[in-house]
């Protein structure tokens, strides 16, 4: 964001805040460490797949 006008700051801002925040996909990390060492961290959306998805 440094090539920002100090406008264009001032609305971003004034918008979400001082500090625009980053979600999880955005830093990079895999999760916690819990989910990084589960070798089957996805039975549950396997198990909650509604039927007209197949499977």
């Amino acid at each position: 964001m440094s090539d920002l006008s100090d406008e264009v700051r001032r609305r971003i801002a004034e918008v979400f805040g001082d500090e625009v925040r980053t979600t999880g996909d955005e830093r990079g990390d895999a999760g916690s460490s819990a989910e990084r060492e589960d070798p089957d961290a996805d039975r549950w959306l396997r198990e909650n797949r509604p039927p007209h998805h197949g499977g």
